[in-house]
């Protein structure tokens, strides 16, 4: 196992709690929420997301990595400095359909690389809508996580450079 780091972020009049009602027992709080399911290339983001999103009530598994493959003609891979007006807009989007999901009272459940960097995007939406916002960091070693990301398809990031860097980025970020 890898270490887990999780940071919950409270909006005006949110929740903090992250346990589910026995099975069988309504929610007794209708609303939703997001939990940010973050980390290196080969964490296991998506493999915990889908777990996860299986697990609670009225759930979505929002996989950020497709809202990069929706952008046809212009695209810059998202580890370039150049893509950074690029990946704005779209956590942006992601942060907006995240969002509208839990107004709806979907629990959702974002896979990405949502780097502290761009958890404020997140912030924003959450405390404009009144919706608790989690923020889950998963940290696994580095030879794990450059194996794991290795095995991907290739239409994933497989390149070593870029997988390092990120692995760096989300080891020396503080408190998070």
């Amino acid at each position: 196992m890898f270490p887990i780091a999780a940071r919950t972020f409270l909006a005006p009049g949110g929740v903090g709690s992250v346990n589910e009602p026995a099975a069988g027992v309504p929610p007794t709080d209708p609303g939703g929420r997001v939990i940010v399911l973050t980390g290196p290339p080969g964490a296991g983001k998506t493999t915990v997301a889908r777990v996860l999103a299986d697990s609670l009530h009225a759930s979505v598994h929002l996989h950020a990595d497709d809202f990069w493959h929706y952008i046809r003609q212009g695209r810059v891979a998202p580890y370039l400095a150049e893509a950074h007006q690029q990946n704005q807009i779209v956590m942006d989007v992601i942060a907006q359909a995240a969002f509208c999901y839990a107004v709806g009272g979907y629990q959702v459940v974002c896979d990405g690389i949502v780097g502290p960097w761009f958890i404020s995007v997140f912030r924003t939406v959450a405390t404009a809508r009144a919706i608790p916002l989690h923020y889950v960091i998963l940290r696994p070693d580095q030879a794990s996580a450059l194996r794991r990301a290795r095995r991907r398809p290739s239409h994933s990031l497989t390149d070593p450079g870029p997988i390092r860097q990120l692995h760096r980025e989300f080891t020396d970020i503080g408190g998070y």
